[in-house]
């Protein structure tokens, strides 16, 4: 057995301890072996799924090429699948395929998921809206980590304050999930108007999409922390990943999803 990289590992080995197939001691030798990889540049963690139910994710920004495909070739070799690799460009993308390294890249959000496994359907129902179609990016880094992480996702785009109508006649639809992402940019107001007509929690991202007074995000940064709706939380700027993560462990809470 290599590295204990999923609680499964260690469920099974207590099982083959209980049958008599793994001696204490053996099963103490492997408990043993260090839970992380150090490649010099990076110490990959093959506890993360243990301790928080998903293994790491490689945020891309600021690492080299080979790097990136350094660390994926190690997470491999460990057994870890649907690798989401963030803020790559196209052109990290293809080197890391070109280096026999199994990728699917999603363009908008500059998103690739490495070792990808056979789709399942989505559990639960997460809805990602975006208040126009410049917040695109973003909303699809949220709704592509979700759905990498198994919920099920329905995108409502385009149907910013400016049109309230857009938003309003969706009613039936927000109102069916069980957690909502509000992509917003200039004042960032969405999340305030949609955390007013929906009883599941919202997940508000600002984004730094706006002219000068946006001030990069500021702007709808401090309208979201402002909103006079009850249940909106806010991550940080242009944060789409983080936006889905948190919606996909509210969605997927034992007893809620289905």
């Amino acid at each position: 057995m290599g590295t204990i990289t999923e609680k499964e590992d260690i469920l099974d080995l207590l099982h083959k301890v209980g049958r008599g197939e793994v001696s204490p001691e053996e099963a103490a030798g492997q408990l043993r072996k260090e839970p992380f990889t150090n490649l010099g540049y990076a110490m990959i963690d093959y506890h993360r799924s243990i301790r928080q139910g998903i293994g790491e994710v490689i945020f891309g920004q600021g690492k080299t090429q080979e790097q990136i495909a350094g660390i994926l070739g190690d997470m491999a070799a460990n057994g870890s699948r649907n690798v989401l690799v963030t803020r790559i460009a196209q052109e990290t993308a293809d080197y890391v395929s070109g280096r026999g390294i199994p990728l699917v890249y999603h363009k908008a959000p500059r998103l690739g998921v490495a070792y990808p496994e056979e789709s399942r359907p989505g559990r639960g129902s997460i809805i990602v809206t975006a208040a126009g179609t410049s917040d695109l990016p973003v909303s699809e880094e949220a709704a592509v980590t979700a759905e990498v992480l198994g919920s099920k996702v329905t995108r409502l785009y385009d149907v910013g304050v400016a049109g309230l109508h857009r938003i309003l006649s969706q009613l039936d639809l927000l109102n069916s999930a069980r957690c909502v992402i509000v992509v917003a940019g200039m004042e960032g107001a969405l999340a305030s108007v949609v955390g007013g007509l929906v009883s599941c929690p919202i997940v508000a991202v600002p984004t730094s999409i706006g002219y000068g007074a946006n001030l990069g995000g500021l702007s709808a940064l401090l309208t979201m922390l402002n909103s006079c709706a009850a249940g909106v939380g806010v991550v940080n700027i242009d944060n789409g990943f983080g936006a889905g993560f948190l919606a996909s462990r509210i969605n997927l809470m034992e007893g809620i999803a289905v």
